[in-house]
């Protein structure tokens, strides 16, 4: 999330292609969206903050979830938009060991 928000506060312009483009959004939406995938990778990476850690673990996989609706929705082929399984994995298993990490602390 981190590495893709980059593109998107920087309104490359393939990202605007994507997001505009192909999925019909808004181009304000790029920048927007950029900004709170950011917002939410420095809350994960920061130590300390358990609440706000949830809320950004809670709004990277809203993120995610309606990326992949919307590739679904405009009708994008399933080879290009089944990779998306990678990050669902990569975020659970970051959020399990978040809270296994969280339990032995205490």
């Amino acid at each position: 999330m981190l590495f893709s928000s980059i593109p998107d506060i920087l309104c490359v312009p393939s990202a605007v292609d994507i997001v505009s483009t192909q999925l019909h959004y808004p181009q304000y939406f790029v920048a927007f969206i950029g900004v709170a995938k950011l917002l939410g990778s420095i809350a994960i990476l920061i130590p300390g903050f358990p609440r706000i850690k949830e809320w950004a673990y809670a709004g990277l996989m809203y993120d995610l979830i309606a990326a992949t609706y919307s590739q679904i929705a405009v009708g994008t082929p399933a080879s290009k938009w089944c990779f998306m399984v990678i990050f669902f994995v990569m975020a659970i298993g970051s959020y399990v060991y978040y809270h296994k990490k969280l339990k032995a602390t205490i």
